[in-house]
Parts: C-alpha cells; structure tokens; sequence
C-alpha cells in the first residue's frame, strides 16, 4: 500500500485554491493569502489513513504554466476547484481542465471541489447536484466524486482531502464501473476467489463461523450478532438468492461490496482485497505470494507439521465423494483459486501414489507437496497463498534442515525428505525402479527418458514415515547435472541401476564414477532384471567384488516386472538416514582426504604458493607407478585430486 500522497490543487484565478490550503492548516478562514502558497507536508501520524500527505497549490496563469505542468505529472491526485459564485469556472472543468489531463498524458484520480457555498442562495439537493456532476463523470472516468466547502465557514475543508486520499489510497477505478454501475471483472474475479477461500467447508455459503473469521482476518474483530443479522436481512431484501440456509451465497457476498463502493466505504473493499494480498492492479503482489524466506546452503525445505495440517484439510474439504482420493474434477476445482495445477508439465499424477482410477490420494497428495518444497520450496510458498493458507506468517508451513555436511559429521540425518539420485545406462530400468516407487504398474515397452523424471512417495522407517524422491536425467541431462557440484550436492543419495541381464550395462556405471566427483555422496548399487539370465559384465572385475572394494553393499537384485524389489526402497531411505555407512571407500575416507588436502593447503602456503608447494609436496611422497618408474608431476596432481574427492579407480 501507498505510504504517501500527494494532492494538487488546480482551478481558474479567483476560485479560493489556496484559501482552501490555508483554512486547512490554520482551522480558520485568511482573508488574505498570497498568490500560491508554498507546499504543504502532513505527517501520517494526523492523518485518518496513516500517510504522509503533501498538499501543493497551483496557480493558473501564463507565468505558472511550467510549474503547473511540472506538478500535475507529480500528482497522486488533483482537485480541480470551481467557485459555487462562478458557473463558468465549472463549466471550464470538462471544457478545458480535464481535457487537458489527458493532453499531457496524466491519468491519476480527479476531485472535483465547488468552492464558497456560503455564497449560494437558496437550497440546492442532493439529486441537483448530481445531475451536474454525472455527465461529466461519465464522460471522464478519472473523476471520482464531487465535494463542496466553504474556506470562509470553514466547511468541508478537512473532507476535501480526505476525500483525496481515499481517491489514491482506495481508488474507484480498478473496482467499479461508474457508467454501468457493476463492479468490473477482476474486481469480481478477486472478490469470487476471496469467497471461496472463506468457504471452509465448501458448501458455498458463509456461515456465521465463516463470516466471523472472515471479519477477524480483514477487520481485526468479529462481528456482533445484531450486525450479522443486519447484513443478512439488507441483503435478503435487495439481492435475490443472497442469502440461503441462513447463510451469505457468493452473489450476496458480491452485493455487499457493490453497496460498499457504491456508498462511499471503498475502504472496506480495498481492505478485504489487501488482506489477501491483492495490489492495486487486482493481481496477486509478488510480495504476498514469495515472502523473504531464507534457506542457507547446504540446507533444504520441508514442510512443517502445519503446512501438513493445512494441505490435509485441504484435500479433506475438496474429497466430495469421501473416497480418499481426488479425481480430476475434483483436483480442478480445488486449483480453481490459483493459476492451475503447478505439476501439470510433470506426467502428474504418475509422479506419486494415486488409486486404479488414477485418483491422487491422501498419501500421495503429501508426498507430492513433499517432493515440491524439497525441489522447489517457492512454489510451495506460492499455493499456500493461493489455496488460502489462514495464518501470518506464512513461512511457519515450512521447515529448514540443518546443513547436509552436518548429518555427515554426525553420522545421522534428522531430514524427513530425502532426494535420491538413480543413474545408470539406457535401458537399465531406471524408469520401471521409479514407477515401480509409486505404485504405477510395469511396462514392457521401452521409452527413452528424455527429460528428467521424477517421482516421490512415503517410506515407512520404524514407524517414522519418511518421503523418499527418486530421480532420473536421461541422456540429455544426466551429464549436466552430475558435473555441477551445486545440482549434486543436493542429493542425499546416489543410485547407480545396472541391467544385470547386459554385459555392457556395468562398465556405464564405472565409467560415470571415473569422469565426476561423486564419492561424497552415500551410494548404492542396484542389479535390475534378476528374472533374466545373469549375465558376465564386460568390466575389470564384477560388481560385487567392485562394491566390496569400496566398502559398500554388494548390489542389490530386484526384478521390477515380477514384483521382486528386495526392500530397496527401505535401503535407500536407511542409507539417506545413516549417510557415512555408505560412503565409497569407507565412512572415514572422505573425511580423511579432505584433512590430508588441508595438510597439503598448509605446506604450500608455508613455501610461498599453492604450486611450489605441491611440487615440493610431490617430491617428498613421489612414488613407483606398478613398480616402474616415479610419477610425473601430473600423476601426482591427479591422484591427489582424486583422492581429495574420495574416489579411488577400479
């Protein structure tokens, strides 16, 4: 919202613009002024709207000309004054003050002020006056309304500007059509979303319930029985099918605001559309839908058990068939209060657990979200706004972990959601390992994964319930990710799947382990198609003996096509638990060569740089290679690069 406002008054000579100026300041009438007087600053504690409020007189001659343009590019908002004695500095408003406006480009809210009623004779009404006013303001939308006063009683003075604040501060234009008299289409659009988030229950009425916590989150108070009797009983009568079940229907709920607006109280609209973090322009802030949330390195999001709470009551209130899964419809009109479904480009709902009809349920639901902060946690902070999250702060959904590096240390991570990397050749089964996860049945036909694939669903670890994400690259991408350390260092585990059927599928693996720094990762091995024949890998050695060099598990043999996954499922999440028991080469080991790089770091700076260091490093612990010669500098550099990474070639 605006914290200032600046309000300009323009007119012909002689119509009392800085009189008004000066009886406002001094609560009395000067009979004499000068000709323009000096810029006025309000502070915001004076101010009914609590804003800081510059006032800035004009005058109308040829030697103002400049400045008067200067100004009205400034304005906020300009109060074009007339004198009540003088029909023809009324008549110069749509003639030549308001064209002119547009002629500059200007198109900010305009007041229109008929000074000196005190010089008037005789009564004139209220419909008299309209009837003035109304074609002008349907020829020019920027006119919000009509005010008179008098600088001389002083009357009306003080309402002049707080007129004019609420011109800028809870403009008519983006809510209401004054020449129709409805309320335009984005106005209706937010109202009609704002009402659907109140509707807890989703029975399309606001209860009593409903509209006292509706009150208490726009208006700080609830609201009285006899007011909420009163409201109901206004509406009953003007506004057909506003009311049902003794309760307020969305058109009832979009008749009140009409009357709000059309009676002046454009506060009260503004506030209710503020509160659900509409900006001026009737869309979402981007302030409102991405609050400051920071998540240091190393460190990943959750949600917390109050963004679990909220995200099952959702679901709950949108089950309308209470069969514990959402369908289609029923997924699109829980979405109905945001831009669609946020995984509508990720073959959801194949992407976690739903029922044979392809129904997403309760357990896959959370998992969903689960895998959707893990990977992406401002999108997560994005819906929460958008299906109507009831509290501030909004952040208090979610949850940082501590630091990856300090589970390791540890030796024991106290994450909830775990990202597994699976990696492994064309045709290795990857893919039928991530469906077989989420409970999608096998396909025999292959289909080349040409984007990444990612999937998610709940692992029961000793009664705790942990959320397990499984991803695959493809070709296309397997590479660019793996030789990121930012991409990389975000995975809890690394899966390496062989076709234990094809002799070449190993050596893919090896090959992988031998172009990037990956051993820092826990790391698993997996044997796919175990109905097949095993088969002699065409590699150095074979991959049991080649996991038992590292010091982890022999391979683990599943069969995805015959149901036989061995609880690799469980062991994926026991090693993301207990990360150091599967660190290639031994827990000790990474945490060994990064010391013994620091000692090296060290002994290099002693001798004057990082190079002559390692040299004289080199020269020291120079060794044979396969009993035949000595290293080069080279072998040496790249052995100890190897090393401080914690892979060690097979």
């Amino acid at each position: 919202m605006r914290r200032d406002v600046r309000i300009l008054l323009v007119g012909d000579d002689g119509v009392g613009k800085s009189t008004i100026v000066t009886s406002l300041i001094k609560e009395s009438f000067v009979p004499r002024v000068q000709h323009v007087v000096p810029e006025v600053t309000i502070p915001p504690e004076v101010t009914p709207e609590n804003v800081t409020t510059y006032i800035v007189d004009s005058g109308s001659g040829d030697n103002d000309r400049q400045h008067l343009e200067s100004e009205i590019r400034k304005a906020h908002v300009i109060c074009v004054v007339y004198s009540i004695d003088n029909p023809n500095s009324f008549d110069r408003i749509p003639t030549y003050w308001l064209p002119y406006f547009r002629q500059l480009g200007v198109n900010v809210p305009v007041i229109l002020v008929g000074n000196k009623i005190d010089l008037r004779g005789g009564e004139v009404t209220n419909e008299a006056l309209e009837d003035e006013i109304i074609p002008i303001m349907n020829e020019f939308k920027e006119v919000e309304t009509c005010v008179e006063c008098s600088a001389k009683l002083p009357l009306n003075v003080s309402e002049v500007f707080y007129f004019a604040q609420k011109a800028v501060l809870h403009p008519t234009a983006p809510l209401y059509d004054s020449r129709d008299h409805v309320l335009k289409k984005d106005c209706v659009a937010a109202l009609r979303r704002i009402f659907k988030l109140c509707d807890t229950n989703k029975d399309g009425i606001l209860d009593a319930s409903e509209l006292n916590e509706f009150q208490r989150k726009c208006f700080d108070a609830p609201l009285q029985a006899q007011e909420l009797e009163g409201i109901k009983e206004m509406v009953r009568q003007h506004s057909e099918g506003g009311v049902r079940d003794n309760g307020l229907t969305e058109e009832g709920f979009l008749y009140l605001h009409t009357i709000f607006i059309q009676r002046g109280r454009l506060e009260t609209t503004w506030t209710v559309l503020r509160k659900f973090g509409y900006g001026e322009d009737l869309r979402l802030t981007e302030s409102f839908l991405y609050p400051k949330f920071d998540v240091p390195h190393d460190c990943s999001v959750e949600l917390s058990p109050l963004g679990y709470q909220f995200l099952t009551v959702v679901f709950e209130n949108y089950d309308k068939d209470q069969d514990g899964a959402l369908n289609k419809e029923e997924l699109e009109e829980l979405f109905s209060t945001s831009p669609g479904n946020p995984w509508a480009g990720q073959k959801f709902p194949d992407t976690t657990v739903a029922d044979d009809t392809g129904a997403v349920t309760l357990q896959g639901w959370l998992a969903q979200w689960s895998m959707t902060t893990l990977l992406d946690h401002r999108t997560t902070l994005a819906y929460l706004a958008y299906l109507g999250y009831p509290d501030e702060p909004r952040t208090d959904a979610l949850h940082v972990t501590r630091p990856r590096k300090v589970d390791r240390r540890k030796g024991k991570s106290t994450r909830n959601v775990f990202l597994c990397y699976v990696c492994g050749a064309a045709g290795s089964g990857k893919t039928s390992l991530l469906r077989a996860f989420a409970g999608k049945p096998f396909s025999p036909t292959y289909e080349p994964t040409k984007k990444m694939n990612s999937v998610v669903n709940s692992v029961d670890i000793d009664g705790s319930e942990k959320y397990l994400v499984l991803q695959e690259f493809g070709s296309k991408y397997e590479a660019e990710t793996l030789r990121n350390p930012k991409k990389t260092d975000l995975a809890d585990v690394i899966v390496y799947v062989h076709d234990s059927s094809d002799t070449n599928s190993f050596s893919y693996i090896s090959n992988l382990r031998q172009q990037y720094s990956l051993d820092h990762i826990p790391t698993l091995f997996v044997a796919t198609k175990s109905d097949l024949d095993l088969a002699l890998q065409r590699h150095e050695v074979q991959p049991d003996v080649y996991c038992r060099r590292l010091s982890l598990q022999v391979p683990i043999a599943v069969s995805v096509k015959t149901g036989q996954t061995a609880d690799v499922f469980h062991a994926i999440c026991r090693v993301a638990m207990n990360p150091n028991s599967a660190i290639p080469g031994g827990a000790d080991r990474a945490l060994t060569a990064a010391a013994r790089l620091r000692t090296y770091a060290k002994l290099a700076s002693m001798v004057g740089g990082l190079s002559t260091g390692l040299y004289l490093v080199f020269r020291t612990f120079a060794r044979p290679v396969g009993g035949q010669g000595t290293w080069s500098v080279g072998q040496w550099l790249a052995w100890l690069i190897g090393s401080s990474g914690g892979r060690r070639e097979l």
